[in-house]
């Protein structure tokens, strides 16, 4: 089985848009400092790196399905031409009414990933920059990590927090490093 990391899109990869607005042109993805960096390590320490994301933009109107894939498919290749791999994008489209599977903290995207790429979820971990990405990943049975992008301290129960997805990376590496003989059985 393989481990992964899955990464929230919005406030982990790339600049959030401003609050009641969405990314809905690959001209408004800001990618964030290391982000390619944190993937490249995630990737050289045998981590499948996965985005699992809420793009409720596509039940709104805003964009259709076919441009949001286009969007992520330049995001894949924005990565792989730095040698980092974003395995793949898993999206929600639907809005927060009626409930369904798949938009976080459901978690329905990750157990999706985990089934087509063989990951055990239980030395895999989920990063993102919200409670419900916290807690799709403890649903799903993974590690979390939060990342905060400012001083305020937010009371989580992720596993650990760290000022963005560079510095959850590190921490990860390091949690990896610490872990294994407490995985053997």
């Amino acid at each position: 089985m393989t481990k992964a990391v899955f990464l929230d899109r919005d406030g982990v990869l790339n600049r959030k848009a401003p609050e009641g607005h969405y990314v809905t042109r690959w001209e408004e993805i800001d990618l964030l400092p290391g982000a390619r960096e944190a993937v490249y390590l995630l990737n050289h320490a045998g981590f499948l790196v996965v985005v699992v994301t809420n793009q409720r933009c596509v039940a709104r109107g805003l964009l259709t399905s076919g441009e949001l894939e286009a969007i992520h498919a330049r995001l894949l290749h924005e990565f792989e031409t730095s040698g980092a791999r974003l395995e793949a994008v898993y999206y929600c489209p639907h809005d927060k009414q009626p409930p369904c599977s798949c938009r976080k903290p459901q978690p329905g995207m990750l157990l999706q990933a985990a089934q087509t790429y063989d990951v055990d979820l239980s030395v895999s971990w989920m990063v993102g920059d919200s409670d419900s990405d916290v807690e799709a990943g403890r649903t799903a049975g993974c590690h979390t990590a939060r990342v905060i992008d400012d001083d305020r301290l937010a009371a989580t129960v992720a596993d650990l927090v760290a000022p963005s997805l560079l510095g959850a990376a590190y921490q990860i590496l390091r949690a990896e490093e610490a872990v294994p003989a407490a995985r053997v059985h």
